[in-house]
């Protein structure tokens, strides 16, 4: 499902080359669930960028659905992310001015499905928010918020989901009805699940944890 091969990524910050991510090489299977963990400014959220297809290394080759991201342009990447990937990121980014409900529907909308209103009905059930439906985001709590965000990135069942600190802003209590929903959409729908997360707990839950540690690969284990 998922591959890079030495991947490696710079910044040119203050005229000085920055080595973010060095020599990154591993592959995931379908149906996986990995957990990318370590400390602030290891590269966690910038290599999960390159995986998604959300920027381009330096350097080496990110292979995703069996499609090399190198070989497209910024245009073939958007469709190719819009078509098989899902996104929850720590800061929710539903639309405001759109009810829960719309924000399900909009990634549904744009890619032409039928019935789009009835499958985010369905979805929101699922999360637990079939009574908020219909509230916007400024009327929901942070949790309430995140399972929206849970449905939207399932709602057109990805072939691949990265969640970047999808707990970071939640309360425990949240946290885990946000990470319950998830793994168990992921068992359901056999989508690959890719996790960046400073949670040890959390990454616990996964079936591999490749730990970075300035930018670069310091184990990666498996149970």
């Amino acid at each position: 499902m998922l591959s890079c091969e030495s991947l490696h990524h710079e910044y040119l910050s203050g005229g000085k080359r920055l080595n973010v991510l060095k020599d990154i090489t591993f592959t995931l299977e379908p149906g996986g669930f990995l957990a990318i963990v370590g400390p602030s400014g290891s590269g966690k959220t910038t290599l999960l960028g390159l995986l998604a297809g959300l920027d381009r290394p330096t350097s080496g080759r990110v292979t995703l659905d069996g499609i090399d991201l190198g070989t497209l342009d910024e245009d073939a990447r958007a469709r190719f992310r819009r078509q098989r990937v899902g996104f929850v990121f720590q800061a929710f980014q539903l639309i405001p001015t759109l009810t829960a409900r719309e924000n399900v529907q909009v990634p549904l909308e744009l890619a032409g499905a039928d019935d789009a209103g009835g499958r985010a009905d369905e979805l929101l059930a699922r999360v637990g928010l079939a009574e908020r439906s219909h509230h916007y985001p400024s009327q929901l709590s942070g949790g309430e918020q995140q399972r929206v965000a849970v449905a939207r990135a399932f709602s057109t069942r990805p072939r691949i989901l990265f969640a970047d600190e999808p707990t970071g802003n939640l309360d425990a209590a949240n946290g885990a009805i946000v990470i319950d929903t998830m793994t168990a959409l992921n068992a359901e729908y056999g989508t690959t699940l890719v996790l960046v997360t400073h949670d040890l707990d959390l990454a616990g839950l996964a079936r591999r944890t490749i730990r970075l540690a300035d930018g670069a690969v310091i184990s990666d284990s498996q149970r």
